[in-house]
């Protein structure tokens, strides 16, 4: 049922209480209430039975922004983080928000794919522990060197432990040094048999990666930022589970795509839900991207963000499936 306008402020002060784990005199203060108006709104939320982290998230899907995103770009449902709203910091809202809906999509019994980066390492960082025995999650994309932060096998690791899930690790490099060596090793029976079960997933976890010279590419010494420059000047837009993609969501055929060890993007489109988290201001480009390579079913970003996509959508006529009407 959607959340009615005067039911907001219930559903803040039960997100904010049960969630965060402030107390009462906290939550009125960030919402500007007496304490005494703390604890009646928190009362309605047990009797209304909205306590729960599942029902909580509803505050960032009923809105009519997310209704006309969804409709625009197909999505199945759009959860949309404000900016501008009483108590609530994006920063720090956007993993929490996106760790709840995770867990809303996840059924007993399932395999998920992670992949990696600040994003999905901060949704790990505070995913609610559950215990969902059954549940398998897959690392989408080989490894990358010790000294380097939001690795794939410490997502994957992170978020199998919080659920206490199976965690199925890629015991072989993101980036391989050469197209052979790559090709050799995706045949390994090993490597081919978890490359070839990821499309078994029934959820993916991912954020879309930009193609800045600072990018996690580079950083982790994948490509070069004069390497980055040249993918972009070629078309690449942006980056999903460790793989370069074109303005339109597509595979690029370049020697780091070849060097990847990584599951094939149409493995990841074949999984139904595919979540899409992107929070920084900088991924407008690899998020159209993305969405019109068909990466999303599920999308957690920004009311700002939001408002961007949708304007875009409509200003280049872009049907449900990304493609152009005219």
């Amino acid at each position: 049922m959607p959340i009615r306008a005067a039911d907001q402020i219930i559903h803040k002060a039960a997100w904010l209480y049960y969630t965060h784990g402030l107390r009462q005199d906290e939550v009125a203060q960030r919402l500007e209430i007496s304490r005494a108006s703390v604890a009646m709104y928190l009362r309605r939320a047990r009797e209304m039975g909205i306590v729960t982290i599942t029902t909580s998230s509803e505050l960032f899907s009923d809105d009519v922004l997310a209704r006309e995103l969804e409709d625009a770009t197909g999505l199945t449902t759009a959860w949309i983080v404000p900016e501008d709203r009483q108590a609530m910091d994006p920063t720090a809202e956007m993993p929490v928000v996106a760790a709840s809906v995770f867990l809303e999509l996840i059924n007993k019994g399932e395999r998920v794919g992670v992949a990696w980066g600040r994003t999905v390492y901060h949704i790990a960082d505070v995913m609610p522990f559950a215990d969902l025995r059954g549940v398998t999650v897959v690392q989408l994309c080989g490894n990358l060197g010790a000294p380097y932060s939001y690795r794939p096998d410490q997502c994957t690791t992170e978020i199998a432990r919080r659920l206490n899930a199976e965690g199925i690790n890629f015991y072989a490099p993101l980036v391989l040094s050469s197209e052979r060596l790559a090709e050799e090793l995706r045949g390994e029976p090993v490597i081919r048999e978890q490359l070839a079960a990821i499309s078994d997933c029934q959820l993916a976890l991912y954020s879309v990666g930009g193609i800045e010279e600072d990018s996690h590419l580079v950083k982790c010494g994948a490509l070069s930022a004069q390497d980055m420059h040249e993918m972009g000047e070629m078309g690449a837009a942006g980056v999903i589970a460790g793989q370069l993609i074109d303005r339109d969501g597509r595979w690029m055929d370049c020697a780091h795509n070849r060097r990847c060890i990584s599951a094939d993007l149409d493995s990841i489109r074949a999984i139904k839900k595919r979540m899409l988290v992107v929070q920084e201001d900088n991924k407008f480009e690899p998020l159209i991207a993305a969405l019109k390579g068909g990466f999303a079913s599920h999308l957690v970003i920004t009311t700002s963000m939001a408002r961007r996509v949708l304007e875009h959508w409509n200003r280049e006529g872009l049907g449900k499936g990304g493609s152009s009407e005219a």
